[in-house]
């Protein structure tokens, strides 16, 4: 088993930032991937970031150069640094770990975070 808890949401301005932090315990070395994934009221959940083993990195389209996806190995933990924040970028934000592949890394969710930007 693998617990995630994330921390870190809340209430900004529009243009403003906050920083994820999701921290992982458990049978943490099953863990490749970790990513960050949010769900609107209305709207399907949306893929946000992936950072792989490797070190590697994506983005979806809509945060790229806006969000940064970062990991501490030492430490199970993984953030997410939200720049420039915009309205639509309310959502629940849910910390994932699981393998490397699109299929199998979201294994394992935190309970979420909200994150409400207004205007």
């Amino acid at each position: 088993q693998v617990q995630l808890v994330e921390s870190g949401g809340g209430l900004v301005q529009a243009g403003g930032s906050l920083r994820l932090s999701c921290a992982a315990s458990g049978r943490t070395l099953s863990i490749d991937a970790m990513a960050w994934s949010r769900q609107a009221p209305g709207k399907q959940r949306e893929l946000v970031a992936v950072i792989f083993s490797d070190g590697s990195t994506s983005y979806a389209d809509s945060v790229k150069g806006r969000f940064t996806i970062s990991r501490d190995y030492a430490r199970n933990t993984v953030y997410l640094q939200m720049n420039s924040l915009k309205p639509d970028d309310t959502a629940v934000y849910y910390c994932n770990a699981g393998g490397n592949t699109l299929a199998t890394l979201s294994n394992y969710w935190g309970q979420g975070t909200q994150v409400t930007v207004s205007s």
